[in-house]
């Protein structure tokens, strides 16, 4: 073989140089050896041993095998997500199903609530045999009290309209209160007694005093403990004088009235004679009310002691003796007497949780708020 040959054949079997135009002898990207086709396979990266591991063919390339483990990791992320979507979708059946069986719970709640005032009879599940009526009359007798005119009053014409009551009972434990609920009771009592159907029993507990023992001198007997505190015939009124303290801590009063006596309670003014003569009128004509109409119900029994109508209150023992109760017992030993066994219904109205909630809310809320709630500065109530 010649030179030329040889130099065009450059010992691998590829042409020259020479043969292909525009390429010049010694170019970099042409020179060298090539690389037979099949020659060895280089050992594989770890990469793309991972690869291989991770599903990929052996014979892949790196570009291949990242793309593979790319869509290795979006396929585990789809997984992840809807694990976390199906744990949401449970977790937002169970919160559905929660308010659902609150919703349900409320419902029910108000729909009996409701079936209880405007249909359901009140004494429809009431015993036949005879019984006593007993009509509650719990804690400071206010307006916005549970023992309040309306509710009490409303307990008694259920009492009295029961066929199978022997006698209606006004359970009393009470220290009084306002005298204008406390009135409406005591006339709503001797309306009922001037009837004659059956006897209305007063039976105290701990405490019948004052505006409560109002309410039992309507009743046709009086029935206490020996220990049970019974009296307190008086009215009430109560303040404080700030006007000396006031002008120490140079605070200045501002107060604008139509009417000259419009302010005449403040107790950041001074009382003087006049105004406390005035008010006292009104607490002596308030308490002549309470002692006519506490005669005018217990009649004769009342002893002509001095010290009646003082405002003492005195034992069941010591209100034995005076005349302002009939009998030492209990209601026990009531109920026996009357009916033969210890046997009685409350005819009382229950509470409305609704209106309770509410008027609690509305009690607080005003306190926050610094609001005074309406009620009379006079009180047959106890001390």
């Amino acid at each position: 073989m010649s030179d030329e040959q040889q130099r065009g054949d450059n010992g691998s079997g590829s042409p020259a140089s020479d043969d292909f135009p525009g390429k010049e002898s010694g170019d970099r990207w042409t020179d060298g050896p090539e690389v037979a086709p099949q020659a060895k396979q280089q050992p594989l990266t770890g990469a793309q041993s991972e690869g291989v591991k991770s599903g990929g063919a052996k014979g892949d390339d790196a570009e291949t095998l990242r793309e593979r483990q790319r869509l290795a990791q979006l396929e585990m992320m789809d997984r992840w997500v809807g694990g976390v979507l199906t744990e949401q979708r449970r977790t937002r059946r169970w919160k559905l199903f929660f308010r659902l069986l609150l919703l349900a719970i409320v419902l029910t709640s108000v729909t009996a609530m409701l079936y209880r005032v405007f249909f359901a009879e009140p004494t429809a599940s009431l015993p036949t045999q005879r019984h006593l009526a007993l009509v509650e009359v719990h804690g400071v007798i206010t307006s916005d009290s549970p023992a309040n005119a309306e509710r009490i009053i409303k307990g008694l014409n259920r009492a009295w309209s029961s066929r199978s009551a022997a006698a209606i009972v006004l359970h009393i434990d009470s220290p009084g209160g306002s005298p204008v609920q406390s009135q409406r009771i005591y006339a709503e009592i001797m309306r009922l007694r001037d009837q004659g159907d059956k006897p209305i029993i007063a039976v105290i507990e701990d405490i019948g005093a004052s505006g409560a023992y109002y309410i039992a001198s309507a009743a046709d007997s009086i029935v206490a403990s020996r220990a049970s505190l019974v009296g307190s015939i008086g009215v009430i009124y109560a303040g404080f004088g700030f006007q000396e303290a006031i002008n120490q801590i140079g605070v200045e009063r501002r107060v604008m009235t139509a009417g000259e006596n419009k302010a005449f309670l403040d107790p950041f003014q001074p009382l003087d004679d006049d105004v406390a003569q005035f008010w006292q009128g009104v607490l002596t004509q308030t308490h002549q009310q309470f002692i006519d109409d506490v005669k005018a119900g217990r009649g004769e029994r009342l002893s002509d002691s001095p010290e009646l109508f003082s405002g003492l209150v005195w034992s069941g023992e010591q209100a034995l003796e005076l005349g302002l109760v009939d009998e030492l017992a209990s209601l026990e030993q009531v109920a026996r007497a009357q009916v033969g066994e210890a046997d009685w219904e409350n005819y009382t109205p229950s509470l409305d949780p609704f209106e309770r909630l509410t008027r609690r809310f509305t009690q607080t809320a005003a306190e926050v708020l610094g609001l005074q709630r309406t009620q009379a500065p006079l009180r047959f109530q106890a001390q």
